[in-house]
């Protein structure tokens, strides 16, 4: 089977970086989370004296990462980059901007509703502070997963055509970081201010200027000067999805005949 090769632009590489570095992390405080139960020890996150070093792991890494998203990067999504006049090029044909106030209420409603049962969970001691910790780096695992594979809010809510035009892409570090703010550790508490501080710019310029957000208004975010190819690297691994269950399906069916 013949299998096109995958490129990846270097924006693609960065977030694959996130991926496997995110997920490293999850894997590792998940271990030491279970380490801890079994052993019979108190909450990790919370007996911070014992391990210093986790929560400041996670609070330098992710805070590098938010600072940064303050300033205009080369090497970052356009999705997070349009914030930024240098980015915003005034189309010669404006175009009338048709996106439903429902569809962003929508997403909103239903990130809350996940959070309150969460938030529930924890409050009638079904879950714990530890597990607080798990749930909002298995939100940061997942929020390059919507990145490079499939963004349900972006298909079943916003309707957006790619992570470039996206309403909300700046609000994934308050929604990564939303379980942290009941964890009374100096890191967490860190970690949830920078996440609230980038919504508030993000949204603060959105306020002020809503034509720099949408393709209609800003050529920067049309196709045709796009450099990252999320798009087409996700178009490749469809491609390549349906060629192995096609392969995958052909095999089964072979195999069940000579059965028979």
């Amino acid at each position: 089977m013949k299998i096109r090769e995958i490129t990846l632009s270097k924006t693609s590489a960065l977030h694959y970086y996130k991926l496997f570095l995110r997920s490293g992390l999850l894997i590792f405080t998940v271990a030491f989370y279970i380490y801890d139960k079994v052993t019979g020890k108190s909450d990790i996150y919370i007996d911070y004296i014992s391990r210093p070093w986790l929560l400041a792991i996670l609070c330098g890494l992710f805070t590098v990462e938010m600072v940064l998203r303050f300033f205009p990067s080369h090497i970052e999504s356009m999705g997070c980059q349009k914030q930024f006049s240098v980015n915003y090029r005034p189309r010669t044909n404006p175009h009338p901007i048709h996106r439903p106030k429902w569809r962003l209420i929508a997403a909103t409603a239903v990130w809350i509703t996940l959070n309150a049962l969460i938030f529930i969970l924890y409050f009638t001691n079904v879950i714990d502070k530890g597990m607080m910790l798990i749930i909002a780096l298995v939100y940061s695992v997942c929020d390059m997963v919507c990145i490079l594979f499939f963004c349900p809010f972006e298909t079943w809510f916003l309707k957006n055509k790619c992570c470039t035009t996206c309403r909300i892409y700046n609000w994934d570090y308050l929604m990564m970081f939303t379980p942290l703010i009941v964890i009374p550790h100096p890191a967490a508490k860190i970690l949830v201010l920078f996440a609230l501080m980038l919504f508030l710019r993000w949204e603060i310029t959105y306020w002020f200027h809503p034509e720099w957000f949408y393709e209609e208004t800003n050529a920067s975010l049309k196709c045709a000067h796009c450099t990252e190819k999320l798009c087409t690297h996700k178009r490749q691994l469809r491609r390549f999805h349906r060629k192995i269950m096609k392969k995958t399906l052909k095999i089964v069916k072979e195999t069940t005949n000579k059965l028979r």
